[in-house]
C-alpha cells in the first residue's frame, strides 16, 4: 500500500499569503511558563500539528530549548514526534489512550511512546499486549470526555502492576473561568484519588490552570495553548508573545460609491464613498467565513498601512474583500501588504469577531500560505 504524502506549502511566488511562524517567540512563552509553574516540569502540548504551526519545527525548537516531555492526541503524531527526537531522552505521552488493537499498540511502542489509559477495558488491553511497558493513567474528574471513572481508578491501583503507571493526570472542564467553582471540586476529586499511585507523577494543569491562583502544578504542567500565543486568561493581559505572523498582498483596489454591495448575498453596503481592496485568503485558508463583515456585525480586520480596516461582506473561500476607505493612499496597489494576524490583530482577537476561540484559529491555518520559520 503506498503512503499518502501532503502536499508541501507552496512557495513565495506561488502563495497568496505569507504565514510566519516566530519559533524565537514558542521557546520564550515555554520558558515564562517554565517559571510560573516554579519547580513543575513544563511538557509541551504538540497535537493537531503543533496547534496549526508545524508539529516538527515546534518540537525541535522546544526539544532545543530543554523541554523533555510532550503530548499528542494520535499514535501517527507520537510517530512524527519520535521521528522529530530520535531515540531516548524525551517522553511522548498519547491522550486519546488506546484502542483494543494490537497494531495501534504496536505503533505505540515502534515510537516508545506512552498511552495515557483512560479506563479498565484500556488498562487490561495494554497490560496484555505490552506487560513491560509503562503507561499513564487519566483519571476523570468531571469532564466525562475521557478518563477513568473513580470506581475504576481504585480497581487499576488495587492491580500488581499498578507501578507501570508512570503519570496519573486529569483535565479541567473551566480552568480559563478563574472563579468557576468546578475548578476546586475537580481539584479536590483529584487530590482524593492521586494518592493511590504514590510512586506516580500527577498532572492536571493546562494552559489556564498553570495560571489558576491555586497553583495546581504538581509535578508537571502541559500547556498547549498558551504556547502558540494565546491568551488561557480571557479578560486578563496575555503574558504571552504571539508565534504567527500572517500577511497577505491585496490583489484589487477598487472604488466604489455610496450604496455599492459587498460579496455574496449583499450583506454590506458602502455607507459613503468608498475603497475596497481585495485579498487573495478565504475560509479555505482558516479566515472563518463567521467573521464577513456585514452593518452591526464583529466583522474581522486587517491592516494596511498602520490602519485597522474592517472586512466588508461576507469572507468567500478564496478572498475577502476588505473597506480600505481610511488607509494611506500609498498603501492601497496591489501587491501592498495587508495584516491579518500578528502584535495588533492576535489570533484571540480574530476569534472574537468570528464568534470563535482562538484555539480553533490557530488550528485552521491552512496550508495554502508560504511558511516562514523565524528564530
Amino acid at each position: 500500500m503506498s503512503a499518502t504524502i501532503p502536499p508541501a506549502p507552496p512557495a513565495r511566488e506561488e502563495a497568496q499569503a505569507i504565514l510566519t511562524i516566530n519559533l524565537g517567540a514558542l521557546v520564550e512563552n515555554w520558558r515564562t511558563l517554565s517559571r510560573i509553574a516554579r519547580g513543575a516540569e513544563c511538557a509541551a502540548v504538540v497535537k493537531a500539528d503543533a496547534y496549526g504551526i508545524g508539529l516538527e519545527p515546534a518540537v525541535q525548537a522546544l526539544s532545543k530549548a530543554g523541554c523533555k516531555t510532550f503530548f499528542v492526541a494520535h499514535a501517527s503524531e507520537a510517530r512524527r514526534t519520535r521521528a522529530t527526537l530520535g531515540t531516548g531522552g524525551a517522553r511522548i505521552y498519547v491522550l486519546n489512550g488506546l484502542l483494543a488493537d494490537a497494531d495501534v499498540a504496536q505503533s505505540l511502542i515502534a515510537s516508545d511512546a506512552t498511552p495515557i489509559i483512560g479506563s479498565q477495558e484500556e488498562w487490561s488491553t495494554w497490560r496484555a499486549l505490552a506487560p513491560q511497558r509503562p503507561c499513564a493513567l487519566h483519571i476523570d474528574t468531571g469532564m466525562n470526555r475521557l478518563g477513568a471513572s473513580a470506581d475504576e481508578a481504585r480497581i487499576i491501583a488495587a492491580d500488581a502492576n499498578a507501578s507501570a503507571i508512570d503519570l496519573v493526570m486529569s483535565h479541567f472542564v473551566a480552568s480559563e473561568e478563574s472563579d468557576n467553582a468546578l475548578n476546586a471540586r475537580q481539584i479536590s476529586a483529584f487530590d482524593g484519588l492521586r494518592g493511590l499511585f504514590a510512586n506516580a507523577p500527577a498532572s492536571m494543569a493546562n494552559s489556564s490552570g498553570i495560571l489558576l491562583a491555586s497553583k495546581p502544578h504538581y509535578d508537571l504542567v502541559r500547556p498547549g495553548y498558551a504556547l502558540y500565543g494565546g491568551n488561557a486568561s480571557p479578560g486578563l493581559p496575555n503574558p504571552m508573545r504571539p508565534v504567527v505572523t500572517l500577511d497577505a498582498p491585496i490583489l484589487r483596489v477598487r472604488p466604489v460609491k455610496a450604496g455599492a454591495t459587498v460579496g455574496y448575498n449583499a450583506t454590506w453596503t458602502a455607507r459613503r464613498d468608498s475603497v475596497l481592496a481585495a485579498i487573495g485568503v478565504g475560509y479555505a485558508d482558516g479566515l472563518l467565513r463567521s467573521a464577513s463583515g456585514a452593518h452591526g456585525a464583529r466583522a474581522g480586520e486587517a491592516i494596511i498601512g498602520g490602519v485597522r480596516c474592517p472586512f466588508a461582506g461576507r469572507v468567500s473561500m478564496d478572498i475577502i474583500v476588505i473597506d480600505a476607505t481610511d488607509a494611506p493612499k500609498e498603501a492601497l496597489k496591489p501587491g501592498a501588504m495587508g495584516r491579518l494576524l500578528g502584535d495588533e490583530i492576535t489570533v484571540d482577537d480574530l476569534a472574537h469577531r468570528a464568534g470563535t476561540i482562538g484555539y480553533e484559529i490557530l488550528t485552521s491555518l491552512g496550508r495554502r500560505y508560504h511558511r516562514v520559520y523565524v528564530s
